[in-house]
């Protein structure tokens, strides 16, 4: 199965793709309506305007540093999980967008590193909850989240992933539990992305890394912005042998092109060659 991520909502309509997600509130805050025809995609923890609007949403580490896009490590600026009327706010997007589809992908859920959050409504909800360990409280923060909007989807639900299989480091990073998730999650998306794909070693590592950490099935999201595309081909052909389905984000008509040359190919009995650690 073929898919697209895209912030237009005609190339969800392609017919080379098998599944399309729209983006109805992206990391910039930008907005959008839901549409009927595909999966909305809701940015959660993610989010420019709102850091910009509300700096004090923002979360702070012990040093009180922002997680803001203008520093090292962040491509954009978080929102803190433990937020309540924020939350509620999100809450409402899922609403809309169950509203439209009944599918909804999640995005962006999490705290955006290790040694977030400190500010003071986290401090306190950490102090008055029942945990000694800030890890484990931290991902009671998100799963309770997960499942409030879990709650609202009556389809299938999408979560998307940090591109990190090692044991724990999800956990650690972002507060996310794999083991609780899995009980609220219908599918993980993984974003593989890359700028060029001239190499696809590492691409099968990550992937077969989350093979071993998932019991729920799991999708690969490639990344197709102007990416040449018989390595695009290849790359796909790497995460087919580990995802249940391919993505490809932000280029549909480079997508499409691929799909299009591989099903030629194909075809024509063409090879591209056999996915290999060496590949």
């Amino acid at each position: 199965m073929y898919g697209v991520v895209t912030r237009n909502a005609e190339e969800v309509r392609w017919p080379e793709f098998d599944r399309g997600f729209y983006e109805v509130k992206d990391v910039t805050g930008r907005s959008a309506e839901p549409i009927e025809d595909g999966v909305n995609m809701v940015s959660c923890f993610g989010d420019n305007a709102a850091a910009d609007a509300d700096p004090s949403l923002v979360p702070v580490d012990d040093f009180g540093r922002p997680a803001t896009r203008d520093r090292s490590y962040f491509d954009w600026s978080y929102v803190c999980p433990s937020r309540r009327d924020y939350r509620d706010g999100l809450l409402e997007v899922v609403d809309d967008c169950v509203a439209a589809n009944e599918d909804v992908r999640l995005d962006d859920v999490g705290f955006p590193r290790a040694e977030y959050c400190r500010c003071g409504v986290c401090e306190r909800a950490f102090d008055e909850s029942e945990y000694d360990d800030r890890f484990t409280w931290r991902a009671s923060v998100v799963t309770e989240f997960v499942e409030e909007a879990v709650e609202r989807v009556p389809g299938r639900v999408y979560l998307t992933l940090y591109p990190d299989p090692y044991p724990g480091h999800l956990y650690e990073r972002a507060g996310l539990d794999l083991e609780a998730l899995e009980d609220h999650v219908d599918e993980f998306v993984v974003p593989l992305y890359d700028t060029a794909y001239e190499t696809t070693y590492w691409l099968e590592t990550i992937a077969r890394g989350f093979e071993s950490a998932l019991e729920t099935p799991f999708s690969i999201e490639l990344y197709a912005v102007n990416v040449d595309v018989d390595n695009l081909i290849h790359a796909l052909e790497v995460a087919s042998e580990y995802g249940s389905a391919v993505f490809f984000g932000y280029d549909a008509a480079n997508a499409r092109a691929a799909l299009r040359r591989m099903r030629a190919d194909e075809r024509d009995g063409v090879s591209h060659g056999e996915p290999s650690s060496d590949s």
